[in-house]
């Protein structure tokens, strides 16, 4: 395979053998979402304020909320060296790659639009706006991608990193100025609410940049060929200099984030408004600040004989039914609590999502919500108990090559 970040990637053998390091990545980065989910649905204080609000949060709810910025940029960037690591497969061709983006691009769209929306609800027909969230992005950006690997790898390379660098360049372009095709241009590019047939849909993960994240995981998939030692002295070149790049970048505050950093009535707000970057859509230093560190934790679990059993694997091998899944258990157990603690009255909400995902705060009672203490103890207990489930269906996976399972 040729192409590459430095154009010196030079033909290594076709695998099918996974890369437990990838997995185990993915894996914690699910874990690290069930967090961010577990506060939208338990956290008093995410039903009246955004955790990254520095005239409202603390130190640690913004931390709370910070730490998982880094969920997304994974997702994206792993499902493309993904895809490249499945044209490695023996007998898959780039045609059949691209059919399978294509297809299951759509499937996790539905899936967004039905599944997701229920799980949110309990119900499909509400009369709040559909949602188009993390896995429509995917979907989107699998469908882009299943065109893109018919190109050379070094024009995928180069032109994602152009998209990466230069969209903020838009930033000053809002969605009005196209009129009836407003709509459009919250898809592609600024997040917002349009209307379709008369249904308000709001547009939360843009096509523009994600779509380029998931290029760059594919184009530089082949360092996932090179020997261990080499791609992880890659992977922790890259981490730093992507790190660097985003402190330069903050430091300077002239580009590369349509919110600029101030100084603060304390040095530690000041930080976190150094690390406030904009994630709708994801600034080039917001992607810089995260998909650098993902790359050190990846050369670092890369050097660990994780065993096939390892929690961290285990999610990462079947991330989109830990996802589903882990959002229906949330909802369950928020219901529950609700009802314990409203009785009867919670009845009255349980068909609405949440302040925290859009709903409308005067159906709920005043001081709706928990303590953080009590987000972090349900999202431990979420996880552990998603772990027998997950390891279940990873065996059904190795174990069984019906076609569905590929898809989910």
């Amino acid at each position: 395979m040729t192409g590459g970040p430095s154009g010196t990637f030079t033909s290594a053998p076709r695998s099918h053998a996974r890369v437990t390091g990838l997995d185990a990545l993915r894996g914690l980065i699910m874990v690290i979402m069930a967090l961010d989910h577990t506060r939208d649905f338990i956290h008093a204080g995410a039903m009246s304020f955004s955790p990254e609000d520095l005239t409202r949060t603390t130190p640690i709810i913004f931390l709370t909320r910070w730490v998982t910025h880094i969920c997304a940029p994974v997702f994206m960037c792993s499902a493309g060296a993904g895809a490249f690591l499945r044209l490695q497969r023996p007998g898959t061709s780039r045609r059949e790659l691209s059919w399978f983006l294509c297809t299951r691009g759509v499937a996790l769209i539905v899936i967004e639009l039905v599944v997701m929306r229920v799980a949110m609800n309990f119900s499909l027909l509400t009369p709040y706006p559909l949602l188009l969230l993390v896995l429509w992005a995917l979907g989107l950006s699998m469908i882009v991608l299943a065109a893109l690997v018919h190109l050379p790898p070094r024009l995928v390379l180069a032109g994602s990193i152009t998209v990466i660098l230069l969209h903020n360049a838009l930033d000053g372009v809002p969605a009005a100025s196209f009129g009836a095709f407003a709509g459009v241009w919250n898809i592609l590019h600024q997040p917002g609410v349009f209307f379709l047939g008369g249904i308000p849909v709001f547009a939360a993960y843009p096509l523009i940049p994600w779509f380029a994240v998931m290029a760059l995981g594919f184009a530089v998939g082949p360092v996932f060929l090179l020997a261990p030692e080499v791609r992880r002295r890659k992977f922790f070149k890259w981490g730093s200099l992507l790190i660097a790049g985003f402190l330069v970048l903050r430091a300077l505050n002239i580009y590369g984030d349509p919110s600029p950093w101030s100084w603060q009535p304390s040095g530690i707000f000041t930080v976190l408004s150094c690390l406030r970057a904009t994630k709708y859509p994801p600034s080039l230093q917001f992607l810089l600040m995260t998909l650098g560190p993902a790359l050190l934790i990846l050369a670092y679990l890369d050097r660990k004989s994780l065993a096939a059993t390892n929690p961290l694997v285990i999610f990462g091998r079947v991330p989109l039914f830990y996802y589903v899944t882990h959002f229906w258990l949330l909802h369950v157990v928020a219901s529950v609590l609700a009802f314990s603690r409203y009785g009867a009255a919670s009845l009255a909400f349980f068909n609405s999502p949440l302040p925290s995902m859009g709903g409308p705060a005067e159906l709920f009672p005043q001081g709706f919500g928990y303590s953080l203490w009590a987000v972090y103890a349900v999202w431990i207990a979420i996880v552990v108990a998603l772990y027998p489930a997950c390891r279940w269906f990873a065996a059904l996976k190795q174990r069984r090559r019906d076609w569905w399972l590929s898809y989910v």
